[in-house]
């Protein structure tokens, strides 16, 4: 089977590799149909992560058909699932109270030792998925396979960030961060109640496509002529976002910041964040605690998470997915793994 392959910074190759097997009675074999390209994943592609593994096989989005299953999960077989990006237990005291993303057994598909253990990733025509009976959810009919890969992270990662901003209905909601992540916290902001939604990024095309969504999109620093918003998406997880979050929020206003942070040097101007009694979260996505949510938006039509492709691309082609990504000349790639897509 062919996978993709991490050789060194800006620089993947797809590769011939052996078939995934099941090992335990909770591991599935999925044949992947529809897999993406995530804004997380240009981190190790751009050399961003001292330490990555060369030669681990990317890819954290992916929705297929369970080919082969272990003996705790046999009743999958067949059925078309799609993957979250986390991999969790699903037994311990953490992902009992919903927190999966501290479970002593989490990691991310395709990132390495980043968070965990490596394991290999979705970029390819096969994968194996440990804990199946939790980190994999049967697609709805009424799901697309490409709809249905955006639950496993990055509409679950907006929807996140729309519950836990405390959105006022009827009120403004400022997002930082025009990429996939951004417009879908945006589409799902509206869909809480949210009147209007500002999208601040650098890029034109990228605001050019969150205004195709209709949303009003601007350069980071007219940000501040539109006012501050009582809720504010921080969607890049860069210094400079978080600290634009923070001068953005209105007083008492909150801050979540869903970007993927790696910097320690803390950028906020504490005193203003203070005399402004602001709160500022993280969030990590969890799509096991949430599918139920983010699959009901996309069935009852509130949120299409398809609308934010801009590229669709065979497998072969995934070099060139990257190098779009990296240039901002995509706002989001799914790579088509196989003939036969839901």
């Amino acid at each position: 089977m062919r996978g993709t392959v991490l050789r060194g910074p800006r620089e993947v190759e797809l590769c011939d590799l052996p078939v995934p097997r099941v090992h335990g009675p909770r591991d599935a074999v999925i044949r992947v149909t529809a897999s993406a390209i995530c804004g997380t994943d240009l981190h190790p592609y751009r050399g961003e992560l001292p330490g990555f593994g060369v030669g681990t096989v990317l890819g954290h989005e992916f929705a297929g058909v369970v080919e082969d299953a272990g003996d705790e999960v046999a009743h999958l077989t067949g059925r078309r699932v799609v993957a979250s990006d986390l991999v969790a237990c699903g037994r311990c005291r953490m992902c009992q109270r919903g927190w999966h993303y501290q479970c002593p057994e989490v990691t991310l598909f395709g990132y390495s030792t980043v968070v965990g253990r490596s394991i290999d990733g979705g970029q390819a025509e096969y994968v194996t998925v440990p804990f199946a009976d939790v980190v994999l959810a049967e697609c709805p009919d009424e799901l697309t396979d490409e709809q249905a890969l955006f639950t496993g992270d990055v509409l679950a990662t907006g929807y996140t960030a729309a519950e836990r901003a405390e959105i006022p209905l009827g009120g403004t909601v400022a997002v930082i961060g025009a990429g996939t992540v951004g417009l879908l916290a945006g589409m799902c902001a509206r869909a809480r109640g949210a009147a209007t939604v500002v999208i601040a990024d650098p890029s034109a095309a990228r605001r050019t496509a969150a205004e195709a969504q209709g949303f009003i999109a601007v350069r980071p620093e007219q940000l501040a002529s539109h006012g501050s918003a009582q809720s504010v998406i921080e969607a890049v997880g860069s210094d400079d976002a978080l600290r634009l979050a923070v001068e953005t929020a209105a007083p008492r206003g909150t801050i979540v910041a869903i970007g993927a942070h790696h910097s320690d040097a803390a950028p906020l101007n504490s005193g203003h964040a203070f005399a402004r009694e602001l709160t500022l979260r993280f969030a990590v996505g969890d799509p096991i605690a949430v599918w139920p949510e983010v699959f009901a938006l996309v069935r009852t039509g509130r949120v299409d998470p398809a609308a934010v492709i801009s590229h669709r691309l065979p497998l072969a082609e995934v070099g060139r997915g990257y190098e779009l990504f990296d240039r901002r000349e995509a706002t989001k790639v799914v790579l088509l793994c196989s003939d036969v897509a839901g």
